[in-house]
């Protein structure tokens, strides 16, 4: 049995958050760079169908892919390195393997046999993994197993990766991270938690390829060795993994380490040009080189886990590096503003974004934030519970609809600017039944989001259950509020704009999941740059105060 696709697995050892996603989307791009054509999965071991149900301070963002899955926040990693889109077959939960063996099994898929771990179970891992290869696009597909090798939970996708293994010799490849931690009191790395965890591999029946160590100190050519014979890999596959100062280095510490030479090798892969990457330099230069540093500030209410916001917060790294800016993220709590006097926390801020969400706590907190952004003229950026407190806070404040409020809340309030999407009304399931993937949006002429995207009709990703009321867009457009952006078929309000305000708009999709390091979505890129000449007007109003 042979394959035209190669399958590369990387797993983790010692200890989680090593960065397999970092690493394993650093040797997809140094691979595409290349000339070959990439993709990259995730295998989480929870029994969760998908993330979407989680809370993310369970499990950091849920990223929503452009055909509606709700998946793990590192395949927003993958499509920011590699510009590429991925899909529902990018992630798969052990939930999702046992969901799908049970549905067989009811079905009399297995004519009456036992229904087993081994072989099936493992099968429908294996189908799942090959799915991507078998569609005949890819020149390697790059698995990421979750969780740490020993934990009870991977061990069915441990043994399926060895049985492929077995069926495909020679086009399957296992890398594995681990860590050399550093003792400060005997100013040593070392090496034995990795001797261990490459040991708990071989016990499971499979031989690590190639070992990329996470490290804080540079490793000798000594250690190199130490560890190649004692884990029986050569010396050039001992890969060194030290701290970074931003995840968008790993790439080029990768190919300084040479990963892409020993993978090419060991999976007869014939190397074309050594990757140039001209972009991606450019990118890093920018980031690393700013001639110019805003303030933005980030309302939401899982701040205290950054990961519940890592697609925003990396899409305003690439907002900045493409206007040569630094931008500082002041995280603040949603909470902290019901309590304290807006212009206290936010005075200083060179632009206000309200971030998703879901749930009451915190919700007065953000409809105070946009009220600052909007009574002081501050850039300001809604996304979904974002835009739809935006919502709220005009009709409560502008067109004086007291105790306007979402149905989310507060079902029986007076005026339901922002109410249940009339599809939702009676799906009684929480997991992935939210208007979930891509939808279009048609844009207005002659609007702000216009000149944004320079384009009349757009696909951007959805998450939501509720909408804004079209039974108040008279009232909104009274006041001067200007949807920008309707769905042609449903005719849902995806955009509202202020056209009197230096910059404002609230948008019901999703942004920060198209962002990526090669395109910086044009929506963060502007309102970057919105910030900037805020900042700047700000300076030169300070220094003419000073003079005068």
């Amino acid at each position: 049995m042979s394959s035209t696709t190669k399958y590369i697995f990387v797993t983790g050892g010692v200890t989680s958050s090593l960065g397999k996603g970092i690493v394993s989307a650093s040797l997809a791009k140094l691979l595409q760079s290349r000339g070959f054509s990439v993709t990259i999965q995730k295998l989480d071991p929870y029994i969760n169908v998908d993330p979407g149900t989680l809370n993310p301070y369970e499990h950091g963002e849920c990223y929503v892919t452009e055909d509606g899955a709700e998946t793990d926040l590192d395949l927003g990693h993958y499509e920011r390195f590699l510009d590429v889109q991925t899909s529902q077959d990018n992630n798969v939960t052990t939930g999702r393997i046992y969901q799908s063996v049970i549905n067989k099994e009811r079905k009399g898929d297995y004519l009456g046999k036992t229904v087993q771990v081994i072989p099936h179970i493992t099968n429908e891992i294996k189908d799942h993994i090959k799915q991507l290869g078998e569609k005949n696009i890819y020149d390697v597909v790059i698995t990421e197993i979750g969780g740490t090798v020993g934990d009870i939970e991977s061990l069915p996708f441990i043994e399926a990766i060895r049985q492929l293994h077995w069926e495909l010799p020679k086009d399957v490849l296992f890398i594995h991270l681990t860590l050399i931690p550093y003792l400060a009191t005997s100013g040593e790395l070392k090496t034995k938690p990795t001797q261990h965890s490459v040991k708990t591999l071989l016990e499971y029946g499979i031989q690590p390829d190639i070992l990329v160590c996470r490290t804080e100190h540079h490793l000798t050519e000594d250690l190199r060795k130490k560890i190649a014979l004692f884990c029986n890999v050569e010396q050039k596959a001992v890969i060194e993994s030290i701290d970074a100062s931003t995840i968008y280095e790993v790439p080029l510490l990768m190919q300084e380490e040479g990963l892409d030479e020993v993978v090419c090798e060991q999976l007869n892969l014939k190397k074309s040009e050594k990757p140039a990457l001209k972009k991606w330099k450019e990118f890093l230069f920018n980031h690393s080189h700013p001639e110019k540093e805003i303030k933005i500030g980030l309302i939401g209410k899982y701040v205290e886990l950054k990961d519940s916001y890592i697609s925003i917060a990396e899409s305003l790294i690439h907002a900045g590096a493409k206007n040569k800016c630094k931008v500082n993220i002041e995280w603040i709590h949603s909470s902290k503003l019901e309590d304290e006097k807006c212009n206290e926390v936010l005075k200083g801020l060179n632009g206000i974004l309200v971030a998703p969400g879901f749930g009451s706590r915190g919700i007065e907190g953000k409809i105070n934030a946009v009220n600052y952004a909007r009574e002081s003229n501050i850039p300001f950026l809604g996304i979904c519970l974002g835009m739809q407190c935006a919502v709220i806070e005009i009709a409560r404040n502008v067109i004086q609809l007291n105790g306007a409020h979402t149905t989310e809340i507060d079902e029986n309030n007076p005026f339901p600017v922002i109410s249940k999407i009339e599809e939702q009304k009676q799906i009684e399931n929480m997991g992935g039944t939210m208007r979930l993937g891509a939808y279009e949006c048609e844009i207005k002429s002659d609007s702000l989001l216009s000149s944004i995207y320079q384009k009349d009709l757009i696909k951007e990703r959805h998450r939501h259950r509720f909408e804004f009321n079209n039974d108040f867009i008279n009232q909104f457009n009274e006041k001067g509020i200007v949807f920008s952006g309707i769905n042609p078929k449903n005719n849902l309000v995806e955009t509202i704009e202020i056209p009197s305000h230096r910059w404002f708009v609230g948008v019901q999709f999703h942004p920060e999941y198209k962002s990526t390091v090669i395109n910086p979505h044009p929506l963060f890129v502007n309102f970057v740059n919105a910030a900037i000449d805020f900042s700047k007007e700000k300076i030169e109003l300070i220094s003419e105060t000073q003079h005068s």
